[in-house]
C-alpha cells in the first residue's frame, strides 16, 4: 500500500496509453507485440488503482481514428480486448471493479461487443472502483451526440429545457454522465496533445506527461504521477490565498482556521 493522504488522491484518473508501436519498433518486434505488452501494463495499473483507492480509472483503449490502422492490427486489438475480458473478468469481480465503456461501442465487431457487454453486466454490482474503457471513442463525436440527444428531447418535451442549459445539464448527456470529471490525465510516450480525448471533461484536470512508452509504464511510474498530482496546487481559475496570520504575527495552521471555503492545497 502506498503512503498517501487519502483526501488528496485524485478521484478520477484518465490515461492516454500511447507508445505500444514505438516500444515494439525499438526492439525489432511487430507492432502487435507492443499491444500485447501494453495489456500487461493495463492489468498492473488497474490493480494499483484499486490498491490505493482511485474511484474511477478511464483508459483510452481505441479511438475512432484507430480504424484507419491496418486491418490486421485492428483485428489484433479487438482480439486482445476479448482476451482481456476472458482472462481478467474473475479478477475484476474479485477486486470489486465495475466495468463501464464509453464511445460508440455498437460499431465494434459483434464478438468484441458481446465481450464488453458481458464484462459490464457481470461487474455491474461492484463498487470499489470503476474501470471506464473508451472504445471507438472521440470527444468531438461525444459532444455532437450529446447535442443530438438534447435536440431530440427538446422536440419531444420542450418543457424539459425551459431553464437555461447549463454545464451540469449538458454533462448529463455525455457518455460520462454520472462520473466525476478526471482530476488527473496521464499520457505516456511524451506526446503533448489530447488526441480528441475527453475534451469537455478535462477542462480543469492536472496533466502529467511521461516519455516512457505504455508497456514500460509500471506501478512505480503510476505512483510517481500520483505524488506529483498531490504536490500541485489546484486553483480552478482562482488564486492562492495569502497566509492567515495570528495576533502574534505567525501563520495560523490551515486546520485551525475557520473558513467557509476557498482554495485547498493538495499535499502528500
Amino acid at each position: 500500500m502506498v503512503a498517501a493522504v487519502e483526501n488528496s488522491l485524485p478521484k478520477h484518473v484518465a490515461i492516454i496509453m500511447d507508445g505500444n508501436g514505438r516500444w515494439a519498433r525499438q526492439r525489432g518486434l511487430p507492432r502487435i507485440a507492443g499491444h500485447r505488452a501494453g495489456v500487461e501494463t493495463v492489468k498492473e495499473i488497474v490493480r494499483s488503482s484499486v490498491e490505493i483507492g482511485i474511484e474511477v480509472l478511464t483508459l483510452y483503449a481505441f479511438s475512432r481514428e484507430n480504424w484507419k490502422r491496418p486491418k490486421e492490427e485492428v483485428a489484433v486489438l479487438m482480439q486482445l480486448l476479448d482476451f482481456f475480458v476472458d482472462k481478467e473478468i474473475k479478477n475484476l469481480k474479485k477486486e470489486g471493479v465495475c466495468v463501464k465503456a464509453i464511445g460508440r461501442i455498437e460499431a465494434l465487431p459483434s464478438k468484441t461487443l458481446a465481450k464488453v457487454r458481458q464484462a459490464i453486466r457481470e461487474t455491474s454490482g461492484n463498487q470499489k472502483m470503476i474501470l471506464n474503457i473508451a472504445l471507438n471513442y472521440g470527444a468531438r463525436t461525444e459532444i455532437l451526440d450529446a447535442v443530438g440527444k438534447i435536440l431530440n428531447e427538446a422536440k419531444k418535451d420542450p418543457s424539459r429545457f425551459e431553464k437555461e442549459l447549463d454545464e451540469n445539464l449538458f454533462s448529463s448527456y455525455l457518455y460520462t454522465a454520472g462520473l466525476p470529471d478526471p482530476d488527473l490525465l496521464i499520457r505516456t510516450s511524451g506526446e503533448m496533445r489530447l488526441s480528441n480525448f475527453l475534451l469537455w471533461q478535462l477542462s480543469y484536470a492536472e496533466i502529467y506527461i511521461t516519455k516512457k512508452f505504455w508497456p514500460d509504464f509500471k506501478k512505480a511510474d503510476f505512483m510517481k504521477a500520483i505524488r506529483e498530482y498531490q504536490a500541485r496546487e489546484r486553483r480552478f481559475g482562482g488564486v492562492t490565498p495569502p497566509p492567515v496570520l495570528s495576533a502574534e504575527g505567525g501563520p495560523i495552521p490551515p486546520e485551525s482556521r475557520k473558513t467557509g471555503g476557498g482554495v485547498k492545497r493538495e499535499s502528500v
